[in-house]
């Protein structure tokens, strides 16, 4: 089942490289139609509340109703919202069209990782993290791409991402057949995708140990779109770097998360989930603190290392996460992507709020006390994990 896994990765990869397209521009937009910081942090919301809103009800949906095609549908809304992107020349046609790229993303990340459960062999993390490397390094090469091909060239070379996106509809559709096999060999209900309840836990226990999930991930995500959303702003104010030189620190960012993302997987099979959240969120916290005093190079270095270590957190939760609620994982998932986004897109633009009142630097040193929160872990229930 490698091959399927690749398969989803790389879309996975392709659509999420397409989003980060988007924050990769945020400079060249502020600066082509005079946007305020707090309209940069609306942009990021529109975006990603149009995914977290509704990747849980696409989840719910398809843990009942599988639509192996759903996949290649999605990336048609991502293939539009491009398009409309590289010619939009009012704040509200961007709005419009970055709306259009996260229901895209909706549709495709609940429905990948339920492809990459039916493919993982019972290595669950190891798969959920192949499948979530696709999407960091997505999500890291898209800021080099612009780099190279859109900002000596402006907003209209956004066109250039529509080829590769149409390409990504075919490799799902491929998918899709294969998702389709599968179903019609293992049945279309949700039981089917996930063990029966091996955890043991009472009710008031899964539901108490979903608020300390809630609470990780809004210290992870939280710090994380502060960082995605404004890396390159806080390298140009503080170091006088250029909009194209500021893109390479991002792309080294978001690259340490996909190492972390493959790390974190291994030793979450190997070790327990519980062990790699305590490690991941809590472990961050010493770098994310030192990196608003630092020069030049140790902000790089504080920087990656957040990257690699806070990254390694996501999926062992939502794998946590499935071992709580077995049979849900089109939901858990879609919840869980959902939540990431929706946290990512309010933290950037209260951050946003935050950087036109105070100034970017010192949104940095406030939002590096976040990855404390990691404390919580503690209260975390040691579940049986097949």
């Amino acid at each position: 089942m490698l091959s399927v896994l690749l398969m989803v990765s790389i879309g996975h990869f392709l659509n999420d490289m397409f989003q980060s397209v988007i924050p990769s521009i945020y400079p060249m937009l502020k600066e082509k139609y005079g946007l305020t910081f707090l309209q940069i942090g609306a942009i990021t919301l529109v975006n990603q509340l149009t995914s977290s809103l509704l990747q849980p009800v696409v989840g719910y949906y398809s843990d009942k109703h599988p639509r192996p095609y759903g996949l290649a549908m999605g990336m048609c809304f991502t293939l539009t919202g491009i398009v409309l992107l590289s010619f939009a020349w009012r704040f509200e046609m961007i709005l419009f069209a970055v709306a259009l790229v996260g229901c895209g993303s909706s549709v495709l990340h609940p429905e990948s990782s339920k492809v990459a459960r039916l493919a993982s062999g019972g290595a669950k993390g190891l798969a959920q993290s192949i499948f979530q490397l696709g999407g960091n390094a997505g999500r890291a090469v898209g800021p080099l791409a612009v780099a190279l091909l859109v900002v000596p060239h402006g907003q209209r070379a956004v066109i250039w991402f529509a080829l590769p996106a149409a390409l990504t509809i075919c490799l799902l559709a491929q998918i899709g057949r294969w998702y389709k096999g599968k179903l019609a060999t293992m049945g279309r209900g949700r039981s089917k995708f996930d063990e029966e309840n091996t955890t043991h836990l009472s009710r008031r226990q899964v539901w108490a140990a979903l608020a300390v999930l809630l609470i990780l991930m809004f210290s992870k995500d939280f710090y994380t779109a502060n960082i995605q959303s404004y890396l390159t702003f806080y390298m140009i104010d503080k170091f006088g770097l250029s909009v194209q030189h500021s893109q390479y620190f991002l792309f080294a960012f978001l690259l340490a998360t996909a190492v972390g993302l493959i790390i974190g997987g291994e030793l979450g099979d190997r070790y327990g989930r519980k062990y790699v959240i305590w490690i991941s969120i809590l472990g961050s916290a010493p770098f994310a603190l030192a990196l608003p005093y630092s020069n030049l190079l140790w902000t790089t270095v504080f920087a990656i290392l957040v990257g690699l270590v806070m990254s390694s957190a996501m999926s062992a939760i939502l794998v946590y996460g499935t071992e709580l609620l077995p049979g849900n994982v089109g939901m858990i998932s879609g919840a869980f992507f959902g939540l990431s986004f929706g946290l990512g897109g309010i933290g950037s633009a209260l951050f946003g709020w935050m950087a036109d009142s105070w100034g970017i630097q010192e949104v940095f040193r406030l939002t590096a006390y976040l990855p404390l929160l990691g404390i919580v872990t503690y209260f975390l229930p040691n579940i049986k994990e097949e």
